[in-house]
């Protein structure tokens, strides 16, 4: 009769794979955006209280044609700490930009961020290269599959942790996901767009080819103006896509590599 003996299991050898992600520089650019776009926004609305780009008929009350000045007003009428707030019209430039008042001063500050916006996406662009990182975002025949795929994942992943039931990512085999690779592949377009618009606006005569490229000096205000928004929506999403993703995503824009934990079968 024969006799099987089992031994002790052995444990299962983990291998650690240390993968390249960021080039230095595309970590830098990334990180210098955030001051840089907060301090364009901010100086950018001091310079839209003095010229808003969307006025209606003056208010035979209040003499105001300014759409985000009746927004102050309106929040001022219906919160109960601001009811005595001293000057209701200004509440969203007073919370939301450098102050009122001061064109001259925003103007000069807008500049000078202007400019290390547009230095700071040239290094960013030279990190991409360097790094080889533009592949990565290069749009892929299976984006519009992976996209829904994501949407998917995203909107039931909330819903799924409420309830505690399991909720698989999508299998990506790649440095990014769709929902991903088109935000970020689309931040340099909006970036570039964002930069031609402003210098179309500063120098309307001399540069009125570029300001001719958006519909004129007026619709080069508003393609500005939207701008800055989208650059403020592309937050929320950008960093909900970093934490859905994990602490290893938010790491490697830090140090610039990643690690995968796979376990493998003796």
């Amino acid at each position: 009769m024969a006799t099987t003996v089992v031994g002790e299991a052995k444990e299962q050898p983990i291998s650690i794979k240390v993968v390249k992600k960021h080039h230095l520089l595309v970590r830098m650019s990334h990180w210098l955006n955030i001051p840089i776009l907060l301090m364009l926004g901010l100086s950018g609305m001091s310079i839209y209280w003095a010229a808003p780009v969307y006025t209606h008929t003056p208010d035979p009350t209040t003499g105001n044609n300014d759409y985000l000045a009746d927004f102050g007003m309106y929040i001022c009428r219906h919160i109960p700490i601001y009811h005595q707030y001293s000057m209701p019209a200004n509440w969203i430039y007073d919370h939301f930009s450098l102050g009122t008042g001061l064109l001259a001063d925003a103007l000069n500050i807008h500049w000078l961020f202007a400019y290390l916006f547009m230095a700071n996406g040239f290094l960013y662009l030279i990190g991409l290269i360097l790094g080889n990182g533009y592949k990565s975002l290069l749009p892929r025949r299976t984006d519009v599959g992976e996209t829904f795929a994501m949407i998917r994942y995203y909107l039931g992943l909330l819903p799924a942790k409420l309830l505690r039931k399991p909720w698989h990512h999508p299998v990506i085999n790649s440095k990014y996901n769709a929902l991903q690779r088109s935000a970020y592949f689309s931040m340099p377009i909006f970036g570039t767009l964002s930069v031609l618009t402003g210098w179309a606006i500063h120098k309307p005569t001399q540069l009125k080819w570029i300001a001719a490229l958006f519909g004129g000096y007026d619709y080069a205000r508003i393609w500005h103006f939207w701008l800055m928004w989208i650059f403020a929506a592309f937050v929320i999403p950008h960093v909900i896509l970093v934490a859905a993703d994990g602490w290893d995503t938010f790491r490697s824009m830090v140090v610039g590599w990643s690690d995968r934990v796979t376990r493998h079968d003796a």
